[in-house]
């Protein structure tokens, strides 16, 4: 891996770590501190991840059009502004919805850049890039949960500042080494022109990029379920909540540690990225059908098992193709429209269950989430025929 890799890998883990301060405490902050119902913390939680979405979007376009460092800057800044903003003012229910929103927003346009930079810093690595960046969230999600409890021992609002100080450190960071990095702008003025005429019945890379996008937005409306519907459901049946927190313990070990065995199956089965992602749906179909018969931590800990191989395959790899697929100038866009979709997939998942756990059971929500993402399988065997319509009319033009 090239060593400019490290330096991005190293913000990666910091920006995701001052995250993982925030996200599992907002509810229960806005319930327990704030007295907010729980329907009017979800809204926030809701507008906060609709930031993220337009973000990813933004951060994607500033990529492509500015480069990597002065995007960056900019998503940091943001983000600096929002959290030093909620520390000191997070008593008031409305300003802490506009400061979470703004957060949401500057974490956003961050992640587009950093996928886009690591396909631009190792060219030549393939799925790797993408993996690294993956693997940095999964240590960056361990060490923020882990030091929450170290964080809130003596108020739970202490992770505010910890937050601030994160996005602070990472701005840093930013100026500091990020500076040699340039975006690689490869396509010339008349390249963009030629693009910019472009009609989108022509496009034929973005169709390919929205139908394997539609399989991911599946993919994240079933994985939702476990960060919000399972807890309870697990609760129901009288499971203790440590138990729960203990399976995500599991997943994010598994995620750093099981790198080389992914590695080896791919290499075994000499998996394609559509072979790659076609068996992680695969993979994330079994573990809901598993889960559809759990009762007891056991069955929970082989679902969550099952779940984290189906990850390890399927999240890498959607970044990876759509480096693929992006056209000279394009990744940035490209990779926001990804990130987008993660970020949109999370934002209705747990809406999306919640309406049939309470309508039927959870039972239901599990077969219908199996279900889905079978239908999801033809969206992914099939998402590169308007690429390959495109090789057909260019080979017609020559």
């Amino acid at each position: 891996m090239p060593k400019s890799m490290w330096v991005l890998i190293i913000a990666v883990v910091i920006n995701v770590t001052g995250a993982s301060f925030l996200w599992p405490l907002n509810a229960v902050i806005m319930h327990d501190v704030l007295g907010q119902s729980l329907t009017a913390s979800g809204f926030v939680l809701m507008l906060n991840a609709a930031a993220g979405v337009t973000g990813n979007l933004i951060g994607g376009r500033l990529f492509d059009k500015v480069g990597v460092y002065p995007g960056l800057v900019a998503a940091i800044t943001i983000a600096v502004i929002s959290s030093i903003s909620l520390a000191l003012f997070f008593e008031t229910y409305a300003l802490y919805a506009l400061f979470l929103v703004g957060i949401g927003l500057g974490s956003g346009m961050m992640m587009p850049s950093m996928y886009a930079l690591a396909g631009s810093l190792w060219p030549d690595g393939g799925r790797r890039p993408f993996n690294a960046v993956y693997v940095a969230q999964n240590v960056g999600v361990s060490l923020g949960t882990a030091l929450i409890a170290v964080i809130t021992l003596v108020r739970l609002t202490d992770v505010f500042i910890a937050n601030a100080l994160m996005y602070v450190g990472l701005l840093i960071f930013v100026v500091i080494f990020f500076r040699p990095f340039k975006a690689q702008q490869q396509t010339t003025a008349d390249a963009r022109l030629q693009q910019a005429r472009t009609s989108f019945k022509k496009q034929y890379r973005l169709h390919s990029l929205l139908l394997i996008c539609a399989a991911f937005l599946i993919c994240w409306i079933g994985y939702t379920q476990w960060q919000a519907n399972v807890s309870v459901h697990m609760q129901v049946l009288g499971l203790p909540l440590p138990y729960y927190s203990l399976l995500w313990t599991i997943n994010g070990l598994l995620i750093v540690f099981a790198q080389p065995l992914v590695k080896w199956l791919i290499h075994k089965g000499k998996l394609s990225m559509k072979g790659q992602v076609t068996t992680g749906i695969i993979v994330f179909s079994i573990s809901y059908l598993v889960l559809t018969q759990a009762s007891a931590f056991s069955m929970f800990l082989c679902a969550m098992l099952i779940l984290t191989l189906g990850e390890m395959f399927v999240w890498p790899a959607v970044p990876t193709i759509a480096s693929q697929l992006a056209p000279p100038g394009k990744s940035g866009m490209y990779q926001g429209i990804v990130g987008s979709v993660s970020t949109g997939g999370r934002m209705i998942g747990p809406l999306f269950g919640g309406m049939i756990v309470d309508h039927y059971s959870m039972h239901v929500l599990l077969m219908i989430i199996s279900v889905l993402l079978l239908c999801a399988l033809p969206l992914v065997r099939f998402y590169d025929c308007p690429l390959k319509k495109e090789k057909t009319e260019d080979v017609r033009l020559v």
